[in-house]
């Protein structure tokens, strides 16, 4: 072991539990003695996984999954292109594995993982994830379908509409009929109090509502709804489940399962309490295809971006952002991840050449590597590393050639996929839709047969029952009874409530 070797290996020899990341490379040499590795208790830290295509990202995620679910830590990955799959096979062996099991020093032995194979919505192929429209909220929905800010408010004030007059928004056709609703004769007046909502603009969010209804995404949206916690379960022998969604087949929607990983993330940090620093974290969540998250993203979703990146680490959350390269990620993001696994990246065009400097830029000072020549040139699963150490301080940079993953490098048989699904406890909780009364059947009832009462009464309210032709004489109402009874408080207090039961998301707080 050289001392360049000697010296980098001793930053990452850490007292407490900690992931595998290889072995250090120097001059060209891979030392097995040398190893890299990530501090368990600072993988709620956050992190990067980035690299041009080809370069391995898949498989260091693959394996990051292994060794956290056996240590008893759950994992949630999108799988876009179902590699992600082989974690419920085990491995075969081959001259390759061999060869990087020597490299690296890893007693490699074939394994299969608990693995639980999830879809969105009506999709084929596993155990379906469905969110309610309210608790989907109205700034997810506008980044999905699009909108600008002027319309993502007007959405907001159709959903506080909503929650006042008390519609559950479950699927997409609630939502459309709230809004055939206030554009029609029966709800112009509603439409008009709305805060200068336009019909012209509820016009727009109603074509792109039946826009993404027509693509086949309202079986996204519906119930049962995914309850979160399940995502953070443990298989029969300790180890934990690993969570894996399956996106191959939804290519077309990609603004849609980006916004549903925020969705989950947002749920995750109402609904999970406060833990601090922890000797594991709860759930580790792989973002792939991260750069779709953030493309055209408005300032406002950014921020709500940063700032549950920021604080669900104390729930107990780790997020891992996978994307190709760095600078796909805003700076704020960026500033968030502790931990960084820098696989190959290209330099073919100016554009790739500043990306790199400017990635280069973002590591540790080194004088052991020459960091913008060997990004350019790491081979097929290795990369340049730098971890939070478990004193919370940077590590030096490390140019690691990383293990094999213990399970299949490939998707795996469908009679195994199969089988893990019929066998999930999930799958007679979520694989059969459910439709209950909500907003479509309550305003389609309200519209077709109102009731005499009704006509004379404001919208939404009940009319009193009597009991006989004489009215009972009321007591004089209490002072406070006065204020609480004033329309201006009772406005308050429905609008306090509404906003305190969404989250900087929008989406509907747990409880």
């Amino acid at each position: 072991m050289s001392e360049v070797t000697a010296r980098i290996a001793s930053a990452y020899a850490f007292s407490g539990t900690a992931l595998r990341l290889g072995a250090v490379v120097h001059d060209g040499v891979c030392d097995p003695a040398a190893q890299v590795r990530i501090p368990l208790a600072m993988l709620n830290r956050h992190g990067l996984i980035a690299g041009a295509t080809g370069t391995g990202k898949t498989k260091t995620l693959q394996l990051l999954a292994e060794q956290l679910s056996e240590q008893g830590v759950a994992v949630f990955a999108a799988d876009v292109k179902g590699d992600l799959s082989g974690l419920a096979t085990a491995g075969e062996a081959s001259e390759k594995v061999t060869q990087r099991s020597a490299d690296t020093g890893d007693a490699w032995a074939p394994t299969a993982y608990p693995t639980e194979f999830f879809v969105l919505g009506g999709a084929p192929g596993g155990i379906p994830l469905r969110a309610t429209m309210t608790s989907f909220g109205p700034i997810l929905l506008s980044r999905v379908l699009g909108l600008n800010e002027t319309q993502e408010s007007a959405l907001g004030l159709m959903f506080h509409w909503a929650d006042r007059a008390g519609l559950p928004l479950l699927d997409l056709k609630d939502l459309r009929s709230v809004i055939t609703y206030l554009t029609g004769d029966e709800g112009k007046a509603e439409l008009k109090g709305l805060g200068g909502v336009s019909s012209a603009t509820a016009g727009v969010i109603l074509r792109e509502l039946v826009e993404l209804q027509n693509s086949g995404a309202d079986a996204f949206f519906g119930e049962p709804e995914l309850d979160t916690a399940d995502l953070l379960r443990t298989a029969s022998d300790g180890r934990g489940v690993i969570n894996c969604l399956e996106l191959a087949g939804v290519q077309r929607q990609t603004r849609l399962f980006s916004t549903f990983l925020m969705w989950l993330l947002a749920d995750l940090f109402d609904g999970l309490p406060e833990i601090g620093d922890a000797e594991r974290p709860k759930l580790v969540f792989f973002l792939d295809e991260a750069h779709l998250l953030f493309s055209d993203a408005s300032p406002a979703f950014l921020d709500a971006i940063v700032t549950t990146v920021r604080l669900i680490r104390s729930k107990g959350v780790g997020v891992f952002f996978v994307t190709q390269n760095p600078t796909d990620l805003p700076s704020d993001v960026l500033a968030q991840l502790g931990n960084r696994i820098q696989h190959a990246l290209r330099a073919f065009t100016p554009d790739d050449a500043d990306a790199l400097r400017k990635t280069v830029r973002t590591y540790p000072t080194t004088e052991d590597y020459d960091l913008e020549e060997v990004l350019t040139s790491l081979g097929t699963g290795e990369a340049i590393v730098t971890v939070m150490s478990d004193r919370g301080a940077p590590t030096p940079v490390a140019w690691s050639r990383l293990p094999a993953p213990r399970s299949l490098m490939a998707p795996s048989a469908d009679a195994v996929r199969e089988a893990a699904i019929a066998g999930s406890p999930l799958h007679g909780k979520y694989s059969e839709p459910v439709d209950r009364d909500s907003a479509y059947e309550r305003l389609a009832a309200r519209i077709a047969a109102p009731s005499p009462a009704e006509r004379t009464a404001p919208p939404f309210d009940r009319p009193r029952e009597r009991t006989s032709s004489r009215r009972t004489p009321k007591p004089e109402p209490t002072v406070v009874e006065q204020i609480l009874d004033s329309g201006a408080v009772r406005s308050f207090l429905r609008s306090a409530g509404t906003a305190l039961g969404r989250s900087m998301f929008g989406t509907r707080r747990r409880g």
